[in-house]
């Protein structure tokens, strides 16, 4: 099964104040219950947006590639882990995947078919992440930690303005995603979107040393689903990402040249209820990332496998509930409202960003 690739530009459009046709009008609406239906049928969806080009992508990888490369000692001049790793690096070996630590998710895992079972991982994360801030942040806040000041690290003069507008464009693509998703599920255009004002937007690149980490079934990213709103990402160099549709079977996925991936996080569960469950994914070297690998060292390429990732996030000081009709939903009640950056801080701590609180 290939997951559905939805060209944002007939919405843009029509955005813009274009007047459409009553015949238009019913196709933009049957674009919105595409994007609704995908995120909820398979919580992922392949977008095309005009804004987002394969250059702007290929611009940002090249940049956060030449900073992997760095030592880890000169990485780690840029690790704030007082701060819940929520601005600058986090080294390899410090985020715990979820299905390490939840027994629950240890059972669903043991109760699936061995086909579509994840691979399992034997510690931490071995990969590192960056995280830059996107958009801007409250000027009043109970969260300072998750709305700190961007790090920037030194030698790098493009960096600032490269992540910064690529972070700026992904942005941009979700919130039409989100108008869209929230027309489709029969609410307001503005339901999510008015709730994501000023929120903590990460754009988080990870970087996979595959010199160093790639043979096959090593486990970049375990079993995991986002806990933030909706995670958008570009086209990696090398393939291994594989989701979890909500009929419990495994898929790869391939991410066309140009297209964006998005995937549901648990935030948006949250707001619909349980309706739109988040998406299960992991991040493991399969045979196709070793035949790009291989391709990589041909072409004397950079062999860091970089995911341009970008955490789009509810407002720390908004209320996570079931929105509108939701409310009504079989599982609403396991939903109960609880403050955005309260749910954060909960899950940061579960998977070893933050000193532990009680779940």
């Amino acid at each position: 099964m290939d997951l559905p690739v939805v060209d944002l530009a007939p919405f843009l459009q029509a955005a813009a104040g274009d007047a459409a046709p009553a015949e238009a009008e019913e196709a933009l609406r049957a674009l919105c219950a595409t994007v609704s239906a995908s995120l909820r049928d398979t919580g992922a969806l392949l977008v095309k947006d005009p804004r987002c080009t394969a250059a702007d992508n290929d611009r940002f990888l090249d940049v956060v590639e030449r900073y992997f490369a760095r030592s880890d000692d000169s990485k780690r001049l840029q690790e704030r882990p007082h701060l819940h790793y929520q601005v600058g690096v986090t080294p390899e070996g410090v985020e715990v995947p979820r299905s390490l630590v939840d027994k629950e998710m240890q059972d669903r895992i043991k109760s699936m078919p061995e086909e579509f079972q994840p691979a399992t991982p034997k510690g931490p994360d071995p990969k590192w992440r960056y995280m830059w801030r996107v958009g801007p942040r409250p000027s009043n806040t109970r969260f300072k930690e998750l709305n700190a000041e961007p790090v920037i690290p030194d030698g790098l003069p493009e960096w600032k303005e490269t992540m910064d507008s690529w972070g700026a464009k992904m942005i941009s693509a979700i919130e039409v995603v989100a108008e869209m998703a929230a027309i489709g599920f029969g609410l307001s255009k503005d339901a999510f979107t008015s709730l994501m004002k000023e929120g903590p937007h990460l754009l988080a690149p990870t970087g996979s040393n595959l010199m160093r980490h790639g043979s096959e079934g090593t486990v970049f990213a375990g079993f995991h689903y986002d806990l933030n709103f909706l995670t958008i990402h570009g086209r990696s160099r090398f393939p291994g990402l594989n989701i979890w549709l909500s009929n419990g079977k495994k898929m790869e996925v391939k991410v066309p040249v140009g297209c964006l991936l998005i995937q549901s996080g648990k935030q948006l569960e949250w707001l619909t209820g349980g309706e739109c469950l988040a998406g299960m994914h992991e991040v493991v070297v399969t045979k196709r990332t070793l035949e790009a690998i291989e391709l990589a060292k041909e072409q004397n390429r950079s062999l860091w496998r970089i995911s341009s990732t970008l955490f789009s996030h509810i407002a720390s000081d908004a209320t996570l509930k079931p929105l509108g009709h939701f409310a009504e939903a079989p599982n609403a009640h396991s939903y109960p409202p609880i403050c955005a950056g309260e749910y954060v801080e909960q899950e940061l701590s579960a998977i070893n960003l933050k000193g532990k609180v009680a779940l």
